[in-house]
Order: structure tokens, then sequence, then C-alpha cells
């Protein structure tokens, strides 16, 4: 008898090693050969190996692809996603570098941004973050403004209408309430962890993996470990220069047709730096950015 043919949403990854969730069960997974390109939010075609294990055999075409690079290699952070959920707080501090980065790397690929500003019950920092949190809003990115822990209706409240009917990935530092607004709008996440933790043999690194919950068939949140930095190393120039919505206006107006806004006479893009239309925190981290690209290695 053939080996029966299934299709599935990867959940969550660890290594090589993923939990597939089909219409009927939880499926332990790995790849043929050691090269894995697998994300979480992909919908896979895979074989059927025993009751509850299988081979990934295709990835089905996907809408979108986030992901982090750095000189060396690429990480996959999660597949067909349609929004970012970026989690700040007022405490600890958070880096506006990781922000931009990450708005970078939605627009990228065509993902919408949503900022969510935790733990506005702290109010000795509230004023102040609020200030360094209204320049996105400025760039065009709603801001939300929460307490998962103190207001937790309000929060539900807030945010529940935002992810529905979307596929959802939050992102953010250690420290900034992620696991706190998921337990509270999906609210067996504890128990799933544990359950994907333990059929992906990881132990206790419940917070070392890409894992995503589905609240109905079409609404998605994923959740992705805290991390520090978010290289961009896979972008290339074009891809960077549309990925900064303040600079639409004035690509195409420069002197050059290959202008790198960088030093070149009659940069439009840096004569809107010199007039305040455009941030030079943003375009320094433009040339940074660029700068990174060309140091690629694969």
């Amino acid at each position: 008898m053939a080996a029966q043919k299934i299709q599935g949403r990867v959940i969550a990854a660890h290594g090589r090693h993923y939990l597939v969730q089909t219409d009927t069960a939880k499926l332990q997974c790995v790849t043929r050969g050691k090269k894995s390109d697998v994300a979480v939010g992909d919908i896979v075609d895979l074989q059927l190996t025993s009751a509850n294990q299988g081979v990934i055999e295709a990835i089905t075409e996907r809408k979108t692809l986030l992901y982090r690079s750095d000189q060396y290699k690429s990480k996959l952070l999660a597949a067909n996603v349609t929004q970012l959920f970026i989690v700040v707080a007022t405490e600890p501090g958070f880096s506006d570098d990781l922000v931009s980065r990450s708005l970078v790397a939605a627009e990228a690929a065509g993902v919408s941004v949503h900022i969510i500003l935790n733990k506005i019950d702290v109010v000795a920092s509230l004023e102040k973050t609020r200030k360094r949190v209204a320049f996105y809003g400025g760039l065009g990115y709603p801001v939300h403004e929460v307490s998962a822990t103190m207001q937790p209706e309000a929060t539900v409240a807030a945010l529940l209408p935002l992810l529905t009917g979307q596929s959802t990935i939050l992102i953010g530092q250690s420290g900034m309430g992620k696991s706190s607004i998921i337990n509270l709008i999906v609210p067996d996440a504890d128990i799933a962890v544990r359950e994907i933790s333990a059929a992906l043999d990881t132990g206790k690194h419940t917070t070392t993996f890409t894992r995503l919950y589905a609240i109905d068939d079409q609404t998605m949140i994923i959740d992705s470990p805290g991390f520090q930095e978010f290289g961009l190393y896979h972008l290339t120039e074009g891809m960077l220069e549309r990925a900064f919505p303040e600079f639409e206006p004035y690509l195409g107006k420069c002197k050059f047709y290959n202008c790198h806004h960088s030093n070149e006479p009659e940069c439009a893009i840096r004569t809107a730096v010199a007039a305040s239309d455009i941030s030079p925190m943003r375009h320094a981290l433009y040339l940074q950015l660029l700068h990174e690209s060309s140091q690629k290695l694969y």
C-alpha cells in the first residue's frame, strides 16, 4: 500500500524537527536530507511514516516570508503572516534599532505593522516612552497602548479585533511582555507550549523556538523568541530604499539614476533629510543596512 500523503500547517520548529497540525492530528515531522528551509506558518505536503510522524515532502507557495539574516546565514521567522506586532514596553528599555529593523523587514516582506506599547501602568517612564513610540506613529504605523498584566480585559478588547482574520507574528525583546499578551489572547497557550516542547523533545527550552497558535481557521498568532539583533543582510539596495515609506516621494528624483543616497550631489533623499522631512536616524539606518547588504558572504 502506498504511504499516505496529506497536508498540514507547521506550528513549531526546533532545529530540523517540526510539529505539523493536520485536520486530525499533530505530527512530528522531519525533512528529507540535511538542508531545511521550512518555517512556522508554512503549509506543507507530507508523507505519513507512522500514526504520529511524517516526512515533509514540499512547501506550498508562500504568501509572505519574514526572516532575518547575518553575514553568513539566514534565520526564518515565519511564513504566510499578514501582520507583525512589535511589542515594546515602558520598562525594560527597548531598542530603537531593533524596532526600526523590524519595520524594514516587514515592509520588504509586504507585511503590515502595529506597534504595541505594553506596561502603560508603569507611569514613571510612560511619557518618555510615548514620545519615542510617537516617532513611529508619525511614520504611519498604528500604535496601541496596553497593560497586559494590570488591565487584561482592556488589552484583549484592544487587540482581539486587530488579530481576527489575520496571521500575526509578535516580535520583541525579552521582557517586553509578549508572553503575557499571548496568554491573554490564547488561554491554553501554556499547555500548548508544554505539549509542543514534549513533542519536539526540547525539555525546558520553551522560549527558544517559534510557535503558532490557531484561534480559528482564519486567525493565527505566532510567538517568536526574544532576540536582540535583527540582521537584514539579504535585502538588496532596491528593496531597502522601498522599505522606508518616507523615502517614497523622493525616489527617482535624485540627479543620478543609480544614486545610493549616501554622498552623491543633488540627492533628493539627502535634501529631504537636511530639510527635516526625513529623520536623520532613519537615513543613518538605511546607510547602515546598505553597508551590511554589501558584506553578505552566502
